[in-house]
């Protein structure tokens, strides 16, 4: 891209000012949520010792830091400086870099996992093949995506949060329609799981998550 496109740049700038807060409203992560820690151990038990995995999206590393500690080799890549600043702080041992999922300055074939941990629910609808076309370049054959996001027709405006004078839209997606953007990027789905909404961790809606697999090469 020789400019970056304005939902990229307001997604970065809504969290690089709420970066602080953001880790410390948060600081729990994954303590309160079974689900999210068995799919992401299911995740992990896939990708095995396959290879490097991807954490897109990472923000301050809590998920990266969780497949770490559960034997992957993984490093973290977000758009916000402000986010890699408390991924760095809080988990000095691991890798994180700036950079952009849509264009990942990696090889073809490069990972055997990618995580996209509600990370493409900035992405316009119309970019997701393209997103999603690029996870599939950058995995090997026979590795794994998974991906969670918040379901729904309607996005989210959320407008100040904690006081800070940002705004960022969060799309809501409905799993069928996902799942079938990944088959058409050449991907297939191993497995889908939905959690209802949590009031006492804040959701809003109910939450998805997708794990699909790259074909391997004899299977394509």
């Amino acid at each position: 891209m020789t400019q970056t496109p304005d939902f990229l740049t307001a997604t970065r700038t809504f969290y690089d000012t709420i970066a602080a807060d953001y880790a410390h409203n948060f600081r729990e992560g994954l303590a309160r949520r079974p689900l999210e820690r068995a799919l992401l151990t299911t995740f992990a038990e896939l990708v095995g010792n396959a290879g490097q995995v991807a954490d897109l999206g990472c923000g301050p590393g809590r998920e990266t830091a969780y497949l770490a500690s559960l034997g992957l080799p993984v490093f973290g890549l977000d758009l916000s400086e402000g986010m890699l600043a408390v991924a760095r702080r809080e988990n000095p041992g691991l890798r994180f870099e700036q950079g952009s999922m849509l264009e990942l300055d990696l090889p073809d074939g490069e990972l055997a996992g990618v995580l996209c941990w509600y990370s493409s629910i900035h992405t316009p609808v119309d970019l997701l093949p393209s997103l999603f076309a690029e996870f599939h370049r950058v995995l090997a054959p026979g590795g794994h995506l998974l991906l969670a996001f918040q379901t729904g027709d309607e996005p989210r405006h959320l407008d100040g949060p904690w006081g800070h004078p940002v705004a960022l839209d969060f799309q809501r997606r409905q799993p069928d329609t996902i799942a079938g953007l990944l088959r058409t990027a050449g991907f297939a789905l191993h497995s889908r799981a939905v959690r209802e909404p949590d009031d006492a961790l804040g959701d809003t809606a109910p939450q998805a998550f997708l794990i699909a697999r790259k074909e391997s090469r004899a299977a394509e």
